[in-house]
């Protein structure tokens, strides 16, 4: 009897345990993700529509968006694509665009506002692009959003709309009517330069304007930011010169890291102490004329360590 009662302790232990070392599954998410909001269309031209949102929120992640033409899903974008190009559209013609969010799970959001615009009129054919935008100027709004403006493009018909890049990408577009553009995402404690291009209902686009430069606020207690400064990217037959302020670090800056599109390229060394002001560096290209880089440069700290990245310029193989 005492056997059989030890017996029956013994089973119902190992089986409590069993129970307790067996992991809880993972709740089922079926929290659908919020709409997007601030969408906005743009007509680019008599065939495109440019549109844009806001992130949206998750309880876990948005993977990706759906953009609406006229209630069709005509674009699926991974979650960190925050604007598209509709294209394909009949000129001088209304659309409605909405834009939904989903997460790993598969649940959709709720549609978002609906927003409409109007692609442009047929026009004869025009390959004459507007001219550069010129001034601009940027200024910071927090240490993760800026405020660009700029003085307006001529063009021989109308410039349709202004396209804003950074690091030759295109981050934000606003109506050809419009001179300034406000953009968010940034991070804290970053170098960028920002440049606009004007375009035309054809899809002319106008040269880059200069560009405009801005290092964010850093998070508060993080160090001040280490990029070198005023950086300018040269083009010449077969060669790339270079000329950038060093960062003032307490000492002489003898090492910078070359970057060419992201990637590091080399690493510029001066056997000596460097010279005083800025400097300048000169390298061979054997790309195809018309070839374009964007470069950046970071400098080596005292204790070792690479600094932050200077602001990008975009140079032209010659």
């Amino acid at each position: 009897m005492q056997r059989q009662l030890a017996a029956s302790l013994l089973t119902a232990l190992a089986l409590a345990l069993t129970a307790c070392s067996t992991a809880a599954p993972a709740p089922e998410d079926t929290r659908a993700p919020t709409a997007p909001a601030g969408v906005t269309a743009t007509a680019g031209s008599a065939s495109t529509v440019h549109v844009m949102w806001n992130a949206a929120t998750d309880d876990r992640a948005v993977t990706g968006y759906a953009v609406y033409r006229d209630g069709r899903e005509v674009r699926d974008l991974p979650a960190t694509t925050l604007m598209t190009d509709v294209v394909g559209l009949a000129p001088a013609t209304r659309h409605r665009f909405t834009v939904r969010a989903r997460d790993a799970a598969g649940n959709v959001s709720p549609p978002s506002a609906a927003v409409t615009a109007t692609t442009l009129p047929a026009a004869a054919e025009d390959r004459t692009p507007p001219t550069a935008p010129t001034a601009l100027r940027v200024t910071a709004d927090g240490s993760r959003a800026a405020s660009l403006r700029w003085s307006p493009s001529r063009d021989d018909t109308r410039v349709t709309a202004y396209d804003v890049y950074q690091a030759d990408t295109r981050v934000h577009t606003v109506p050809g009517t419009a001179t300034t553009a406000h953009l968010t995402g940034l991070r804290p404690g970053t170098a960028y330069a920002f440049t606009v291009r004007a375009r035309d209902a054809a899809e002319n686009s106008s040269p880059d304007s200069a560009p405009a430069d801005l290092t964010t606020a850093p998070s508060p207690g993080a160090p001040p930011n280490t990029a070198p400064q005023d950086l300018t990217a040269t083009a010449a037959k077969g060669e790339i010169t270079l000329t950038w302020t060093p960062p003032k670090t307490g000492a002489p800056v003898t090492h910078h890291e070359l970057h060419l599109d992201g990637r590091f390229a080399t690493t510029i060394v001066w056997g000596t102490t460097p010279p005083p002001g800025r400097a300048t560096y000169t390298f061979p290209v054997q790309d195809p004329p018309g070839t374009r880089y964007v470069v950046t440069l970071r400098a080596q700290l005292p204790d070792g360590t690479w600094g932050d990245f200077s602001a990008p310029r975009t140079v032209t193989v010659r």
